[in-house]
């Protein structure tokens, strides 16, 4: 069961307001530009942290992405979904077994 405010998205502070911002404006993001381009070092850390906090962060893995001339493998894109807040299922109450 989450312990969210179900009012609205928690307050995002640090390097997670910062990766949430880039999502919005730049989306899709690369994980390489997050972290070359942001100093954004743990960037799937931060990606963790915002869905801990609700948000609807998506994930594609792109077997082959070029980044400044060299072909990486296995690349993380991250997007916000819709609705942003909260993640579908996020807010759901759990249920006993």
């Amino acid at each position: 069961m989450s312990t969210a405010n179900h009012d609205g998205p928690p307050m995002i502070t640090g390097q997670c307001a910062e990766v949430l911002h880039l999502l919005r404006t730049l989306q899709p993001v690369p994980s390489f530009i997050l972290t070359a381009d942001h100093a954004i070092p743990e960037a799937a850390a931060r990606i963790h942290d915002l869905r801990a906090k609700g948000f609807n962060v998506l994930t594609t893995i792109l077997p082959e992405f070029e980044f400044r001339g060299v072909i990486r493998r296995n690349v993380g894109m991250y997007s916000i979904g819709t609705p942003e807040w909260p993640a579908p299922g996020f807010l759901d109450e759990e249920v006993p077994a």
